[in-house]
């Protein structure tokens, strides 16, 4: 998957053309300049880990998880969830709603992994509802 990421960079960076899902995970990618150096090095974007109990974010997982983001929004799944988020843009951005979500994404599914269950569906309709402003 990170050879993926890497290949889409250089596909993005050389201007050839792109596939659909190419084009989603470049603009991504575009939001977050911060992983430009680490695109253009395959090796060591293949190599190098990131360790949580060291409060490193894992520039992959990240990137991977606003692509599901808009992934639900685009499904409404689960049902509700694009509305949710909609207001949420509307409050915050895009790409800050996106983070906003990410934080009630990752939290279900370290609940899910937990319990070893299915992601709770209205947990995390919850977890959105409340990081909506008033």
């Amino acid at each position: 998957m990170r050879q993926f990421f890497c290949d889409c960079w250089k596909k993005q960076s050389t201007g050839e053309a792109l596939e659909p899902l190419e084009s989603q995970l470049v603009a991504v990618i575009l939001e977050h300049p911060e992983y430009h150096s680490l695109l253009e090095d395959p090796e060591k974007a293949r190599s190098r880990e990131y360790l949580p109990e060291m409060n490193e974010t894992n520039p992959f997982l990240h990137m991977s998880l606003h692509l599901s983001i808009r992934e639900q929004v685009a499904m409404d799944r689960p049902p509700g969830t694009r509305e949710l988020i909609q207001k949420m843009t509307l409050q915050l951005g895009d790409h800050e709603a996106e983070h906003q979500v990410m934080d009630c994404l990752t939290e279900v599914i370290w609940q899910a992994q937990r319990a070893t269950s299915p992601p709770d569906d209205q947990n995390y309709l919850d977890c959105l509802k409340k990081k909506l402003k008033n």
